[in-house]
């Protein structure tokens, strides 16, 4: 069974960026799809991006769009979120996820998770 282990998380201040990666241990990520989700104080967890593995193709909450990117890393199984222009409402922890094979955008789908990585962007 593959585990997730998050790295990356911070307090930045608002307009800096960040970078997160997820790693994997236990299996390859080749079968899988791997998606970032986030949880913000007393909120719903809700989907940042993902990516399926196998093709490469990249999805995007509208609410990142242009400002964050997903990428992966065949080599080191790892998969990163590169943040940039960091506003106060992307404050929350982040979560890497992975289901088999397809993405999706509802975070329920996902049934392996990481511990999660604080990111905090101050005024």
């Amino acid at each position: 069974q593959v585990q997730l282990v998050e790295s990356g998380g911070g307090l930045v201040q608002a307009g800096g960026s960040l970078r997160l990666s997820c790693a994997a241990s236990g299996g390859t990520l080749s079968t899988y799809a791997v998606g970032w989700v986030r949880q913000a104080p007393g909120k719903e967890r809700e989907f940042v991006a993902a990516i399926r593995w196998s093709a490469g193709t990249t999805y995007y909450a509208d609410y990142v769009k242009g400002r964050f990117t997903i990428s992966r890393d065949n080599a080191k199984n790892t998969v990163d979120l590169q943040m940039n222009n960091l506003k106060l409402e992307d404050t929350a922890v982040y979560y890497c996820a992975a289901r088999a094979w397809y993405v999706s955008y509802n975070t329920a789908d996902y049934n392996i998770w990481g511990q999660g990585t604080q990111v905090t962007v101050s005024s």
